[in-house]
């Protein structure tokens, strides 16, 4: 496949844009639980946007994969997030606090994590996306990374996922209903996105509004009102019983209302945001979202000039401490298509391979694209649900994921059985040797070493392991054990952090 790059450049552009137009449009209402009027902006802009966190982390996402590299992993960005993120709210804050106190990916978006099911996640796949043109495999892997940091096994992070499969096949696919099939091929069909996106499909091919669409979405998806503050929800809405919801739970919804919007409003850039923010919840969100998608799907070109006009080509940020970034965050979506486009470059040169390239000379050339080529596989598919629940760790030639069962909190004395998943992603074999590496008094069934032979990728290259560690007594915030795999013959060297929550005083 061959995307000319002038067509890639409209539809990244279409893509910043419609984000920053559909978050300064739902800022006004966002998690009012409320069916809004609204037909164009309802603030006094002066020519700029309205900052947006659904903007801010990509624009730190982008500077971390100019500084670490294409191979960014979630440790890296919960390292970013622990420096320049702000917020101290719902998921970014107990994510921030699960970070600080130790805990890695995935368990700090999950541990103790009540809004892991939220928004915060989706909102941020553009990026992904965008540095993966026409690539849903390759955006949806870094998409995982970032979900887990902050949403862990949640339904946010399957938002993330299933988004950040349809933007990047939306660079190589123009049909609406085609996309939502790909994207809802990278989540389980039993989880609360793919149900709420099916909810949304269904009502609009049954022939009913918007309104009634949406009302059927919050009848079987939603979560609670802002905090459960009943003032937050209307007294129609009250009325209808949707003033009660299962707290934290937002993913799915608003989700499904963004899809309802893309759906509702076809090639109406217009229609399309005031649709999605018409429907409430978190509109700031949804809006910017729809909108985002729209100048994926369309370019830039069919983003009315009278959107564009009121808030201008600039860049307003709101959650990132920019004090030691200094001139490193893009000011103009222009800056951030150049810059975006300069690591898709080298996203492309070595995961595209033969399969996706961006070519000045020459039309886009997509004949070899189907919709099923683009659908994810089921290896993809398994790796995807074992990432959202093991610490995964890279290295040259073998990755290690670390699952302990039932949680990562420990007890004195108890014994918690910790799974690790050793990938040969290299085309030789290895003897690897085993060493745990635990406290005073604590122990590792079957033995604390052992060695096992690791076979080349070609032939599998996976070996599965098992060991129950028995602790002593447990008087840190946080114990850090570690299983260090040497290879003989080689220098090879892995020290694999086992990372335990101290549980004593957990119910």
């Amino acid at each position: 496949m061959k995307l000319n790059r002038d067509d890639y450049r409209r539809k990244l552009l279409g893509c910043w844009m419609g984000k920053n137009i559909g978050g300064t449009l739902g800022a006004p209402f966002e998690f009012w639980r409320q069916t809004n009027n609204v037909s164009f902006y309802t603030q006094d802009l002066g020519g700029e946007p309205l900052p947006n966190d659904d903007l801010d982390l990509q624009l730190l996402w982008l500077v971390a994969l100019e500084e670490r590299g294409i191979d960014i992993t979630a440790h890296t960005l919960a390292e970013y997030w622990c420096l320049y993120i702000t917020p101290h709210w719902s998921e970014y804050g107990i994510a921030k606090a699960n970070l600080r106190a130790g805990l890695p990916p995935p368990w700090s978006g999950t541990s103790g994590n009540e809004w892991r099911h939220s928004c915060g996640a989706f909102i941020r796949s553009e990026i992904w996306a965008c540095i993966a043109p026409g690539l849903p495999d390759v955006a949806v892997r870094h998409a995982m990374e970032d979900a887990v940091v902050d949403h862990g096994d949640g339904e946010g992070t399957w938002g993330e996922v299933f988004f950040a499969a349809l933007e990047s096949a939306a660079f190589v696919c123009a049909d609406l209903d085609a996309l939502i099939e790909i994207g809802l091929s990278y989540v389980p069909s039993d989880s609360g996105i793919a149900r709420a996106v099916r909810c949304a499909v269904e009502a609009h091919r049954s022939g009913m509004g918007w309104r009634e669409a949406r009302d059927e979405i919050l009848r079987q998806h939603r979560g609670s009102t802002l905090f459960g503050l009943p003032e937050r929800t209307s007294e129609e809405d009250r009325a209808k019983g949707f003033d009660k919801g299962r707290l934290g739970y937002d993913a799915p919804s608003n989700v499904a209302l963004t899809v309802l919007a893309l759906l509702e409003g076809g090639d109406d850039f217009g229609r399309v945001v005031c649709t999605a923010v018409n429907c409430g919840e978190d509109t700031d969100c949804t809006g910017a979202t729809a909108g985002a998608l729209f100048g994926l799907m369309h370019g830039i070109d069919a983003i009315p000039q009278e959107w564009i006009e009121p808030i201008g080509r600039g860049i307003k940020t709101i959650t990132l401490d920019l004090g030691d970034l200094g001139g490193q965050v893009p000011q103009t979506i222009d800056e951030l298509s150049d810059r975006t486009e300069r690591v898709a470059q080298q996203v492309l040169a070595r995961d595209g391979r033969r399969r996706m390239a961006i070519s000045s000379a020459g039309a886009t050339d997509l004949s070899a694209v189907t919709a099923e080529a683009l659908r994810a596989d089921d290896a993809l598919k398994q790796d995807l649900a074992a990432r959202m629940h093991a610490a995964r760790y890279r290295f040259d030639f073998f990755t290690v994921d670390v699952k302990p069962e039932g949680g990562s909190a420990i007890r004195n004395g108890e014994a918690k059985r910790v799974r690790l998943t050793i990938r040969n992603t290299y085309k030789v074999q290895a003897n690897l040797l085993v060493r745990w590496h635990v406290p005073g008094g604590w122990r590792v069934d079957p033995a604390p070493a052992g060695t096992v032979l690791s076979l080349p990728k070609l032939l599998g290259g996976t070996v599965e392991l098992a060991f129950t560690v028995h602790a002593g007594e447990v008087t840190s915030s946080v114990v850090r054990c570690i299983a260090e795999l040497t290879v003989d013959g080689r220098p090879t060297v892995m020290c694999v952090p086992v990372v335990l929550l101290n549980g004593n005083l957990a119910s």
